[in-house]
C-alpha cells in the first residue's frame, strides 16, 4: 500500500485531499492541530490514520514524523498545507496578525520540510508537495501577509525544487484559486469561480500521481487569468485593482 502525510488534513482542502487519497487505497498520516476534527476523520475512514501536530512547533514536527515512520515504514508523498488568513486584521497594519500567518503559513511548512529533510536525502525518491496559493502572485488588497507567506512559499519551492532534484525527490507547488474552505468563509468580497475542496483534492491527485509538472494550479479558467495579471507593469497593474475595488465598493 502507498502512503502519503498530509498537513492541514482536518478542514478545507487537506480533508478533502485525505479522503480522496484513501478511496483511491492509499494508507494516509493526517496531521492538525484539531485533534477531534482528525479523530472523525480516522473514525471514518480505516486508510487514515491520525497524528495531532502544531506545526508551529519544530520538535513536535520532528517527533511526529518519526512517529509517523514507526507505524507506515514509509512514506512516499509529504503534503503540507497548514495555512491560515484573517482578512478582517488585515485592513490595517497588525505587526501580531502578521507574525502569527508568517508563523503557521511559512515558518509552519518550512518546520514540516525540516522533518522530512534527511529522510528524503537518504532515500533519493519520494514527493513534497508544498500548498501555496495563486494569491502568492501578486500583493493584494488587505492580503499583505498572506500574500506575503504565499509568495514566500513559492519562491522556496522554486528554490527546493533544484535541490532536491539531484538527489531524484519531485518537488510540487499547489496554487489554488479561490477554494470554498472556512478560511476563504471570511471573505468579504467577490470570489470568481470558485470552487469546492473535493474539485481541489481531485486536481491535486491527478497532479501528484498522473503528472510530473511542478506547479499543480486550478482552476484553470482563473489562475491562467492570474497569470496574465502576475506579468502586467505595476501602473496597469495597481490600476486594474483599484477600479475593481471600486466597482464592489470593497471599502464600505
Amino acid at each position: 500500500m502507498r502512503k502519503i502525510w498530509i498537513t492541514g488534513a482536518s478542514s478545507g482542502i487537506g480533508k478533502a485531499l485525505a479522503i480522496k487519497f484513501a478511496n483511491e487505497g492509499w494508507k494516509v498520516a493526517a496531521s492538525a492541530r484539531r485533534e477531534n476534527l482528525l479523530k472523525e476523520l480516522s473514525d471514518k475512514y480505516p486508510n487514515i490514520q491520525s497524528f495531532p501536530l502544531d506545526v508551529t512547533d519544530s520538535d513536535k514536527c520532528k517527533s511526529v514524523f518519526k512517529d509517523i515512520l514507526e507505524k507506515f515504514e514509509n512514506i512516499e508523498i509529504c503534503v503540507f498545507g497548514t495555512g491560515i488568513h484573517d482578512p478582517k486584521s488585515e485592513k490595517k497594519l497588525n505587526l501580531e496578525k502578521i507574525r502569527k500567518i508568517m508563523e503557521v503559513n511559512f515558518f509552519g511548512t518550512i518546520n514540516s520540510i525540516n522533518s522530512i529533510y534527511d529522510y528524503y536525502n537518504e532515500k533519493k525518491s519520494g514527493q513534497i508537495c508544498i500548498v501555496s496559493s495563486v494569491a502568492g502572485y501578486r500583493g493584494l488588497p488587505a492580503g499583505g501577509a498572506y500574500c506575503a507567506s504565499k509568495s514566500a512559499l513559492t519562491s522556496f519551492a522554486e528554490s527546493l525544487h533544484f535541490e532536491m532534484k539531484r538527489k531524484n525527490v519531485r518537488v510540487s507547488l499547489v496554487n489554488p484559486g479561490f477554494i470554498k474552505t472556512p478560511m476563504t468563509d471570511q471573505n468579504d468580497f467577490p470570489m470568481p469561480m470558485i470552487k469546492s475542496p473535493e474539485f481541489a483534492a481531485e486536481q491535486m491527485y491527478i497532479g501528484l500521481t498522473k503528472k510530473k509538472g511542478f506547479e499543480i494550479h486550478f482552476p484553470k479558467s482563473f489562475t491562467f487569468i492570474m497569470k496574465i495579471i502576475r506579468i502586467l507593469p505595476n501602473s496597469i497593474y495597481f490600476k486594474f485593482l483599484e477600479k475593481g475595488m471600486k466597482r464592489i465598493n470593497y471599502h464600505k
